[in-house]
């Protein structure tokens, strides 16, 4: 017999291990509508952000040869951590059967025990967090670069044209206030699909400007060094502060389980989310190495830090506001898919310790379409205040998105699911693949750790310069 998973898909409550009757398994089953395209669609919405436009500034740190490489390296990592997550979502239950892990802290409880749950949720929150606030600045980035770029057109490319980026932060966080209260991960396909065919629109569209700037200058620019630095010193903390870019353009891992519980169980889910994982990788990987690589061929040892913010490219204006426009509704959806779990999770925690209060259970009658009820409207709002105050406190794109790549990679990308699939199996140390697998952790455990200590290093050196 199979058991369900989280009825809230809860990254943060591993679900209980009773079971379900076979009606009930039926009932649950007859909810799930997903297909390859909707996984496809939650994939790209989450690996396709504000990552992408920072890799032409990463590729000018690394060279022509060690900047590829590097996003072929990640891209690889990425699709393993996917085909071993993919094993994870059935485990045995020596009571129950066989259990279906609804998500990424579910399968890490039922697989590894408490001990590892309990620091695997602190990741988690971490992860939900950051990607919170990098979205909540590259948003503001992309509006200012809006009214900036009309200020160009109209005024000249030697303008000044200055904009700050709170007042844009504020709004972002309105609008997710607003969209927060979608009742949970499931109700937002619709928001996903949109914010997947934004994200393809604005990084053809970086990719395209690359190009086309590449063939006005009629010349490649850039070397195999990547930019001269003044000491080594400088050099080794501005590679490591890519690698963490790089880093955070990719990972899917944490909502993999949650979208693979959204999928409906023929053909196997497993099989289908494989699929969706090879499409996606392959996908999202050229679209990085053309966005990255035509915009470092473009500018050089002059290449922005934000593809389309950095005003390397000012013509057509009505393009790059469309790009960034694109963007910013591409992360409005973003925000939504990391940010649902985490709610779930939290308000199911809240929920069983508080059961008969009417704050956390009952329903305003104003609004029953969307379930909604004061204590959902008090966090979710707490919560996008946090995000944005934080955004607003540390703005710096590259310095934030390269912390925010290195400080959960390893743990969730790697070192979960590489000791869940090895749980799983049942394959004993020492033997041949627990070695391979355990010397590929200590490997990327090593270059993560050197892109975090970079990472570190340029956030503060912008905080207080």
């Amino acid at each position: 017999m199979e058991i369900g998973g989280n009825d809230q898909n809860s990254f943060l409550s591993p679900s209980s291990s009773s079971s379900l009757s076979s009606s009930e398994e039926i009932m649950k089953h007859a909810h799930k509508r997903g297909t390859i395209w909707t996984a496809l669609a939650h994939i790209i919405t989450a690996v396709i952000g504000s990552g992408v436009l920072s890799l032409a500034w990463s590729i000018s740190r690394l060279g022509w040869i060690a900047g590829p490489l590097t996003m072929l390296a990640f891209a690889s990592v990425t699709l393993t951590s996917a085909f071993l997550l993919s094993n994870c979502y059935k485990s045995s239950d020596p009571n129950n059967g066989v259990y279906r892990n609804g998500s990424y802290l579910d399968a890490v409880q039922r697989i590894l025990g408490k001990k590892s749950a309990w620091f695997c949720g602190i990741i988690v929150r971490i992860n939900f967090i950051k990607l919170g606030i990098v979205y909540t600045i590259t948003s503001a980035i992309s509006m200012r670069a809006i009214q900036r770029s009309n200020c160009f057109h109209n005024k000249g490319h030697k303008d000044a044209c200055k904009y700050g980026n709170t007042y844009y932060m504020i709004a972002f966080g309105t609008i997710q206030v607003v969209v927060s209260q979608i009742p949970d991960f499931r109700n937002t396909e619709w928001l996903s699909v949109i914010a997947a065919i934004m994200s393809f629109t604005y990084a053809t569209i970086g990719s395209a400007l690359g190009l086309a700037k590449v063939i006005e200058n009629g010349e490649i620019k850039g070397t195999i060094g990547g930019v001269p630095t003044s000491t080594v010193v400088d050099k080794i903390w501005s590679i490591s502060q890519a690698l963490g870019d790089i880093a955070f353009a990719f990972p899917f891992s944490l909502i993999f389980l949650e979208i693979m519980d959204t999928l409906r169980p023929n053909p196997p889910e497993k099989v289908v989310m494989k699929k969706a994982s090879v499409v996606a990788v392959f996908v999202t990987t050229f679209f990085y190495l053309c966005c990255g690589g035509f915009g470092y061929a473009a500018f050089g040892n002059s290449t922005p830090g934000n593809l389309l913010t950095g005003f390397g490219f000012y013509e057509p204006y009505w393009l790059i506001d469309f790009a960034n426009a694109c963007v910013v509704l591409h992360l409005v959806g973003g925000y939504q898919v990391f940010s649902q779990p985490l709610f779930a999770g939290i308000e199911k925690s809240i929920a069983k310790k508080f059961p008969n209060s009417a704050f956390v259970h009952g329903n305003l009658k104003q609004l029953p379409a969307l379930r909604l009820n004061l204590m959902r409207l008090s966090l979710r709002t707490a919560y996008v205040a946090f995000t944005t105050g934080f955004a607003i406190l540390f703005p710096y794109f590259n310095q934030v998105v390269g912390v925010a790549g290195a400080i959960n990679f390893w743990p969730v990308v790697v070192y979960f699911p590489v000791e869940m699939y090895l749980a799983q199996k049942g394959i004993a140390p020492w033997t041949s693949k627990s070695v391979i697998f355990r010397v590929y952790s200590f490997v990327t455990l090593l270059v993560i750790l050197f892109a975090f200590v970079g990472s570190i290093k340029g956030l503060i050196t912008a905080r207080f310069s």
